[in-house]
């Protein structure tokens, strides 16, 4: 976990200012006037709305720092942190390209939500530009804010429907697995979904926790019957997605998890899980990981699996040379398989 000092963390030496080289025999000096160039924004007040979640809301733009000598590869990282943070834990976002970096509704709000800032509430968010010279030494730039209200990004999915049966954790007498509204923009409307353990047994779907409005399954056609038979199946984790218009249902196979040196398991899995989380309609994890490498991989087998070339928090298919890099420390990990964004964020 990064301790920040505003202004430098480097090691001086005495009141000469220099950092040593591999070479200890090449001392390089940094200039007294070294400086990196605070954050400057765009706008210095914004309120976000939810319904231009894709819209570019802010810019925000840096100077490139002079140190007086050839510094070679360098890198630049934004930290983000509320009012009463110490940038102990802060919210990170990598530049790319130059020095800004645009920001859309949907980004700048998540980091926010991110940090703990109330919805619907003037929040002063601050930021701190580092500018990485190696893996273990970073100069920040002074602290600047401005003002954002967040909106509220928690979805309400919920659903009257339920999934009940011998082969759910609370067996025929319920409370029933939930389902939730399906955000699948290529699923009909009517649909639901729930992604569930299950064991060895059988399942029905039902409404609100009750027998009135029950279905089954009498010719295992994949089209639901009204009161129709058990829906007998093996113990597994699955995705059952039903249309309470047409009555089609379908059970797949379905999990996401993290493999990697850096998690329990290794190379070979099985896999640290992911959950369904339907206030985010994502995937997270709240897991304890290793130094070392991981990445995000579907059932258990790598004939999907996703990595971070660019570390830009967007996956892509595997690859040999797009692991995730990670120190050891425990995390909270979200990932969204449709738009292929992660989070990874230090407790």
């Amino acid at each position: 976990m990064k301790n920040i000092k505003f202004i430098i963390i480097v090691v001086l030496i005495g009141s000469l200012g220099m950092i040593s080289c591999e070479n200890n025999d090449d001392l390089i000096t940094v200039s007294p006037n070294a400086s990196t160039g605070i954050a400057t924004f765009s706008t210095s007040n914004i309120t976000l709305d939810r319904a231009n979640e894709s819209t570019e809301v802010l810019t925000i733009t840096f100077q490139e720092p002079e140190f007086g000598y050839n510094a070679g590869s360098i890198g630049y990282q934004l930290l983000f942190d509320l009012q009463d943070g110490d940038f102990s834990s802060p919210e990170i976002s990598t530049v790319t390209n130059g020095f800004s970096k645009t920001f859309t509704t949907a980004e700048l709000n998540q980091i926010l939500i991110n940090l703990g800032a109330v919805p619907e509430e003037v929040t002063d968010l601050f930021i701190v530009v580092e500018t990485v010279l190696s893996t273990d030494t970073s100069w920040f730039s002074e602290r600047n804010s401005l003002t954002v209200t967040p909106y509220l990004s928690a979805l309400d999915l919920s659903s009257r429907w339920g999934l009940v049966g011998t082969a759910t954790i609370n067996g025929w007498d319920g409370p029933d697995m939930p389902f939730y509204q399906s955000t699948d923009e290529n699923e009909p409307a009517g649909t639901f979904v729930t992604y569930v353990d299950l064991l060895d047994g059988a399942i029905k779907i039902r409404a609100d926790n009750d027998w009135a409005v029950n279905y089954g399954d009498n010719e295992s056609d994949n089209l639901l019957d009204f009161g129709g038979n058990d829906i007998v199946i093996a113990a597994g984790s699955y995705k059952i997605l039903f249309n309470e218009n047409s009555l089609v249902y379908s059970i797949e196979p379905y999990s996401w998890g993290l493999v990697g040196d850096a998690t329990t398991n290794g190379w070979d899995g099985p896999d640290m899980p992911l959950t369904y989380d339907p206030l985010f309609d994502n995937w997270k994890a709240e897991v304890e990981l290793l130094d070392g490498n991981l990445k995000f991989r579907f059932n258990n087998d790598w004939d999907i699996n996703y990595g971070d070339a660019e570390s830009d928090g967007i996956l892509e298919p595997g690859t040999l040379n797009n692991n995730i890099p990670v120190t050891a420390g425990n995390y909270i990990i979200t990932f969204n398989p449709i738009t292929l964004e992660y989070t990874l964020k230090q407790n």
